[in-house]
């Protein structure tokens, strides 16, 4: 019998790529969406919409029908004003879709939380699903969210729900709507809007690997436990000069002390935002480079199965899919 899927967040990056992957292993779904969604994700899709949004109260009606669900969305946003909207959506939204599912009766749950809740080592360190930096410690609103939203989970969890967390890390590839600040790096570099670099590093994995990583997460996963969805280390200038290659286009040799964007963003966030002028650099984003998010995957790949794709490709495809969905200034 066919399995029906509830997802929230559908219309975003992970969430676009996993309702392909579902519906291509055989699921049907059903995806929750705002009334102003951008439904460019789903075109020539066959699955079923519902409007709402992650505070709705009638939520478990709309998950009626549905075995599994899939909580993918969250409020991503940097700015400090942006603090308000983070935790109403990251936390009550995540409260209210746990307690909905529950009363609909849905039996297995994966909730997308983030290495965001997980938090960073010290000195570049390697982190996997054990380490957990204090909340104090967590850089801006966006991760305090996600961490609390996190616990969450594990709340509904002690309250005997079946619930696995799934951590990813940077995504790369098609689909990159909005796009993330991983996204706005391979537009600003296809434009040449990209001088120079900070020196920081992240962990990138394949959009696709991490849609999968949910589905296996369901099939597999342990109840209760995280999971890192990752792939490779790298450091910022590593995946910039892999564009280089992909693209032929120069990579940026120059780097930029941390205190010049910090200054840059303070100034836009605290004297140029209440003029009424708009930022162009988040305080919290700059604050999150000083220190290389690295992490390690393995758990995921040898309990799970994820797969640790080529992020050669990945690049190539988001390449591909931003050339086409994107204005790119010059001949590029």
């Amino acid at each position: 019998m066919t399995i029906k899927a509830f997802v929230t967040g559908g219309t975003g990056f992970i969430g676009a790529n996993l309702v392909r992957s579902l519906l291509a292993s055989g699921y049907d779904v059903k995806a929750l969406i705002r009334p102003n969604s951008n439904l460019i994700n789903f075109q020539g899709l066959d699955l079923e919409t519902v409007s709402g949004n992650l505070n709705s109260f009638y939520l478990d009606k709309l998950m009626e029908g549905c075995e599994v669900l899939f909580h993918v969305a969250a409020y991503y946003g940097l700015w400090q004003a942006d603090k308000d909207k983070l935790y109403y959506n990251n936390v009550i939204g995540t409260r209210n879709v746990l307690t909905a599912a529950r009363k609909a009766g849905i039996e297995r749950t994966v909730y997308t939380s983030s290495v965001a809740a997980i938090g960073v080592k010290k000195g570049g360190e390697i982190a996997n699903e054990t380490h957990q930096s204090l909340l104090e410690e967590l850089v801006g609103h966006y991760k305090k969210s996600k961490y609390l939203a996190e616990q969450e989970a594990r709340k509904a969890v002690a309250k005997g729900q079946d619930i696995v967390i799934v951590n990813p890390t940077t995504p790369i590839g098609p689909l990159d709507i909005k796009p993330t600040p991983t996204g706005d790096i391979i537009l600003r570099f296809l434009r040449r809007q990209m001088p120079a670099y900070v020196t920081t590093g992240l962990n990138f994995i394949d959009v696709r690997d991490v849609a999968q990583g949910h589905i296996l997460a369901l099939k597999k996963g342990k109840t209760g436990e995280r999971y890192i969805l990752g792939n490779q280390n790298l450091t910022l200038k590593e995946l910039l000069d892999k564009l280089a290659q992909i693209t032929n286009l120069p990579a940026p040799q120059k780097t930029v002390p941390l205190w010049l964007p910090l200054t840059v963003a303070w100034i836009d966030e605290f004297i140029l935002t209440p003029l009424g002028k708009t930022p162009l650099v988040p305080l919290d984003g700059v604050r999150m480079s000083a220190q290389p998010m690295y992490y390690d995957s393995s758990k995921a790949v040898r309990e799970l199965g994820l797969p640790q794709s080529d992020l050669t490709t990945a690049l190539q495809d988001a390449v591909h899919w931003f050339r086409a969905n994107h204005p790119i200034n010059s001949d590029q």
